[in-house]
């Protein structure tokens, strides 16, 4: 990845509304074309995050992850949002199939999970999220690797 900006936030969520909570307000941040990437080990809460996200774009189905599919796409609040999880990707060539480039546009969102799986065929992101878990529930933290990165943080940590 480019080298991290200097904007980071970093806090601990105690429980799953809270994630769900936090992926709300993250939601109402976001710009379009703006690509995420989420980092955890399984049962972090990367999908409960985008729940929490998709929630605060409006959705209010069911969101399935996409483990088995790849990519799940929701057409929401004027926003086209891809999310993607990599888990089961056995070699980073099986993205050129689905066309993974052209998932990403200046009016799609996309949040990526276990991306490090899909290099070097994916983009820069301009957010990274990195998931822990934690004594008091999961620790999170957000990094920004551009200038949208940059501008979306700080109008999370504005909030």
């Amino acid at each position: 990845m480019t080298q991290q900006k200097l904007t980071h936030l970093q806090k601990i969520l105690p429980t799953e509304e809270d994630m769900l909570a936090f992926g709300s307000q993250f939601a109402n941040a976001i710009e379009s074309g703006a690509i995420l990437f989420l980092y955890g080990p399984l049962g972090a809460g990367k999908t409960t995050l985008t729940r929490g996200f998709l929630r605060g774009l409006g959705f209010t189905e069911k969101v399935k992850s996409p483990t088995y599919t790849l990519v799940e796409q929701y057409e929401i609040a004027g926003h086209i949002l891809f999310h993607f999880d990599f888990y089961r990707l056995e070699d980073a060539r099986e993205l050129e199939q689905i066309g993974i480039q052209e998932y990403f546009s200046p009016s799609s969102i996309c949040l990526i999970e276990w991306p490090e799986k899909g290099v070097p065929l994916l983009p820069e992101p301009d957010l990274a999220c990195y998931i822990a878990f934690a004594e008091e529930g999961r620790e999170i933290k957000l990094v920004s690797y551009s200038d949208r990165g940059e501008r979306i943080l700080k109008k999370l940590i504005s909030r």
